[in-house]
């Protein structure tokens, strides 16, 4: 009988997340709702050293914001929690111990200084293990429960003496990983070490909290980085040894985001460096002098990030490149997934991110830009927004952009292009815009067609052609030859507004005083 399908995404609190773990839960996401399964959010916390206060409630704000809906987790609950692994450590203990008493893990005893000496013994010994670690090679002449008599490991246990339970490596095997996005992956397990499951203060190490909540939590497919395909096959030898292999999850493990040049992952510092950021949101770090923007604050709608973030590592099978999210559910499938890196392409981005502008409504845009507004603008009436939206949403990249780039919907422009206006402003100009001001006045509609009409008779009457006028008329209004239709912006602007731009620029003209 099939299993009904369980992803999970499971990140951990130690920072804030990077767009390739907000992918990694995109896919995760997708490949559910496509199979009708089960998402589910764990907080994977058992790094208390590097726990980073308000970093779970970013990841959650994150995933809300890119419209991934979690069925279970540490916000919404569910029947397998709790989704919180420093929660869940008696249930750890319990899976150490069985692995202990099925002789598949041991307790060691080492201190950090006899770890190192052993390292450096080896090291000296031109001997090639797994980073000179625990091992199948190793472990036998080391302070732990496999060399020690039985009663001195539990003398050191009642005593209380640190210690830390290893996983069992089984020498000489081939072991292999089926990923379906790479193939069956094969390691040798001479090649491994015996990782620490259990750590001197109590708490799992990711090894054994993973498998052991995948497990009871009863997820089919593990998601996730390539960075953990290494880390892959302890985890079928940990599923093997609790006796799980026949609910053993499937794997899937995404390339990395690269950098622009493809050499190397994608990080802060590139995006620093080249004028992006690698975050959906913006964040504050509470302890380090750190901080960064997102995408959210540069300005990208939600559906335009996800677009481009499924993108980078999936391939639909034709040429479309716009998806709403219902479509990306619809199409999407593992095996288009990627084996290599994806360069990331912040102009690619800023595309997507125009598209998306073009095609909203612009009642919804006016609502969306409005937490870019500047103070005294805070009030700016919703119907006008909208109306400027209208008119700007092709030639915007970001929400604030309606804002910087349609300043002069808002106020007068400060300062006007005078290299047009000293190849263009004359005598015979400065009267036509004279007479336009009357017949502007006049106007008993500010239709931006009325508009139109009487500039153009007015051109007419006196010889002037589009050229002579309207760059003059649209830095009139704006302050240079960039902007939307000049009719509609000076239809929205309304007569007065419009009558006192050209007055007031036609005056400086005339003394001389343009800035």
């Amino acid at each position: 009988m099939t299993r009904p399908i369980r992803t999970r995404y499971a990140p951990s609190p130690t920072g804030f997340q990077h767009i390739g773990g907000i992918r990694t839960a995109l896919y995760c996401y997708l490949f559910t709702r496509k199979n009708n399964g089960s998402f589910v959010l764990r907080i994977e916390d058992t790094d208390q050293a590097r726990f980073v206060p308000g970093a779970e409630e970013y990841i959650i704000e994150a995933l809300n914001w890119c419209g991934i809906s979690c069925d279970e987790g540490v916000h919404v609950g569910g029947e397998y929690g709790p989704y919180r692994q420093s929660e869940r450590k008696a249930i750890y203990q319990q899976y150490v111990q069985q692995l202990l008493q099925s002789g598949n893990a041991y307790y060691a005893f080492d201190t950090p200084d006899e770890l190192e000496n052993m390292r450096q013994t080896l090291h000296l010994k031109n001997i090639e293990t797994a980073q000179y670690n625990y091992n199948p090679l190793t472990r036998m002449h080391m302070r732990n429960s496999l060399t020690l008599p039985p009663d001195e490991v539990q003398n050191l246990l009642n005593n209380g003496t640190p210690y830390v339970v290893r996983f069992k490596i089984p020498a000489g095997e081939t072991v292999t990983v089926n990923d379906l996005i790479r193939g069956a992956v094969q390691v040798q397990s001479n090649e491994m070490d015996d990782k620490v499951l259990l750590k001197s203060d109590g708490m799992p190490t990711y090894h054994l909290a993973n498998v052991v909540d995948d497990h009871l939590m009863q997820i089919t497919h593990v998601i996730r980085g390539e960075e953990w395909l290494p880390s892959t096959p302890l985890h079928v030898l940990l599923y093997r040894a609790f006796g799980w292999t026949d609910t053993m999850p499937a794997f899937a493990h995404v390339p990395l985001m690269l950098k622009p040049d493809g050499k190397g992952k994608l990080s802060k510092r590139d995006a620093d460096r080249l004028g992006f950021t690698v975050f959906p949101l913006a964040f504050q770090h509470p302890f380090a002098n750190e901080s960064a923007t997102g995408f959210r604050e540069m300005g990208f709608l939600p559906g335009a990030f996800v677009n481009m973030l499924a993108l980078f590592g999936w391939h639909p099978e034709g040429e479309q490149e716009i998806f709403s999210m219902p479509q990306l559910i619809a199409e999407f499938s593992i095996e288009r997934i990627g084996k290599s890196g994806a360069k990331f392409d912040f102009d690619k981005a800023k595309w997507f991110n125009q598209q998306y502008l073009k095609h909203t409504p612009d009642d919804q845009l006016a609502h969306l830009i409005m937490p870019f507004a500047p103070d005294e603008l805070k009030n700016t009436p919703k119907d006008y927004l909208a109306h400027v939206c209208r008119l700007m949403k092709e030639r915007v990249t970001f929400l604030p952009d309606f804002w910087t780039l349609g300043a002069y919907f808002f106020a007068p422009p400060t300062t006007y292009d005078n290299h047009t206006f000293a190849k263009k402003w004359n005598d015979k100009t400065a009267a036509y815009f004279a007479a336009l001001l009357t017949d502007l006045a006049n106007l008993p509609d500010f239709a931006a067609i009325h508009v139109e009409t009487a500039v153009k008779t007015g051109m007419a009457a006196f010889q002037l052609g589009m050229a002579d006028v309207l760059p003059l008329l649209r830095i009139m209004l704006a302050g240079s030859t960039a902007g939307p239709p000049v009719f509609e912006m000076a239809a929205l602007l309304g007569k007065n507004e419009v009558l006192s731009r050209i007055t007031t620029c036609a005056q400086l003209l005339a003394g001389h005083t343009l800035r």
